[in-house]
């Protein structure tokens, strides 16, 4: 049975770790999206069924992208539309062979390509990011939904959408020239933020923080930024924001593995190096005329160099986001600027911007709008309602460390029981 687990585990890391690799990889030998991520579930299930008897293999990641890559020749022998391209893929060399960590003077690497090919102008812009987190960050479409606000049903179809552009348009899986790429900027940045930002906090499972795709978004972020010269403002504002957020990683988490909210954090176990590699590229970010990577950027910094909480300068961090909001106005650019006004002003006024939001309808499902209302609610001693909004939060949050944290709250506005 432990043999079993261990197996078992072993097969789980690697899908956590490498699946954007492993799909970059087979994407690149196939030349489609669907093969691709079809052959790789089928490799993995494979993993399921022969490591605990075979043995987990010297390299799991090279034996799931082999095993993926005889799965998707296959695939493709079975589909007579493809039976002119089976020579091709079949004198591919027949080992595959484990690939080499990053290497800076190596740029672009696949996974890189996939971004950019995923981001390609003739898709739309919402469709670009979502792909992308779909194939490098193997989120599910619930997931992906979640971060669009949409449902997984509108999700799910543009996500078809995309790959069938992809196959029909014959678009290049490669980096383009230095000329197209201020074109795709934009949402290769946002792609590799909101990559970051599902490692950040998970949506689902136990695991409040995925550290695989929190490492992968900030190795995607330097690459980006070392592959124009200058650097573009926002894509160092982007790498300087990440560093920032990922600094208060071990923070987060107190020592029985329960969520530890920012102003209750223990400051001497942040990244202290990492901050300091960051708060330079704030600057420099600045410099170039503040967008919206360069803002959160600096909201982050203003953090990150508050010795205390108390120290914490939130009226500035009020300004920044009523800047941001101006430039990107998004319902959870207003749920975070509320929560900074109660900070300076008070749970009251800070109350009345939520409830604005909440009106609107566009927040109804997403549980951090619930749990700010709660928060706020508590701090003005309406424990009944606080209790409610409390309640409507635990029926959407999907991460458990998130609902322990919220049922830890819920317990301290409900009324004792004898």
């Amino acid at each position: 049975m432990e043999h079993v687990l261990g197996a078992n585990a072993a097969v789980d890391a690697v899908y956590r770790a490498d699946w954007g690799r492993i799909v970059a990889t087979l994407i690149r030998l196939v030349g489609d999206f669907d093969v691709a991520e079809e052959a790789a579930q089928e490799a993995f299930t494979s993993a399921v069924d022969q490591w605990p008897r075979a043995g987990i293999p010297d390299v799991p990641r090279a034996w799931i992208i082999q095993t993926a890559r005889h799965k998707a020749i296959d695939r493709i022998r079975r589909r007579a539309r493809f039976a002119d391209k089976l020579d091709a893929y079949a004198a591919e060399s027949p080992q595959m062979v484990e690939e080499p960590d990053y290497d800076p003077d190596e740029i672009p690497d696949d996974r890189l390509r996939l971004v950019f090919t995923c981001c390609h102008p003739a898709l739309a812009l919402e469709a670009q990011v979502a792909l992308t987190l779909r194939t490098l960050g193997g989120l599910e479409t619930d997931e992906i939904a979640r971060a669009f606000l949409v449902p997984v049903a509108t999700m799910a179809q543009r996500l078809v959408r995309a790959k069938g552009k992809i196959r029909d348009a014959g678009i290049p899986y490669s980096v383009p020239d230095t000329k197209d790429m201020p074109g795709r900027l934009d949402a290769v940045l946002t792609v590799i933020y909101l990559v970051f930002t599902e490692g950040y906090a998970a949506t689902r499972g136990e695991a409040l923080v995925r550290t695989d795709l929190c490492a992968e978004a900030i190795r995607l972020g330097r690459l980006v930024r070392a592959l124009m010269t200058p650097p573009p403002g926002e894509a160092t504002a982007l790498l300087a924001l990440m560093l920032l957020h990922d600094s208060r990683r071990e923070a987060r988490l107190d020592e029985a593995g329960e969520m530890v909210l920012l102003e209750d954090q223990d400051r001497r176990r942040w990244n202290h190096a990492q901050i300091a590699e960051a708060l330079p590229l704030v600057e420099e970010a600045l410099r170039d005329g503040p967008g919206p990577f360069a803002l959160q950027a600096a909201i982050a910094a203003l953090h990150c160099q508050a010795a205390r909480a108390e120290d914490t300068d939130w009226p500035q961090i009020v300004r920044l986001y009523e800047v941001l909001e101006r430039q990107q106005p998004s319902p959870v650019v207003a749920l975070n600027r509320a929560a900074a006004v109660a900070m300076v002003d008070g749970p009251a006024p800070a109350l009345e911007l939520v409830d604005g939001l909440a009106a609107g309808g566009e927040l109804d499902r997403y549980h951090l709008l619930h749990a700010a209302r709660a928060e706020l609610l508590r701090r003005l001693g309406d424990r009944a309602e606080a209790a409610k909004s409390y309640t409507r939060a635990l029926a959407l949050v999907s991460n458990e460390t998130e609902r322990r944290f919220l049922e830890r709250r819920l317990r301290e506005v409900q009324p004792a029981t004898r």
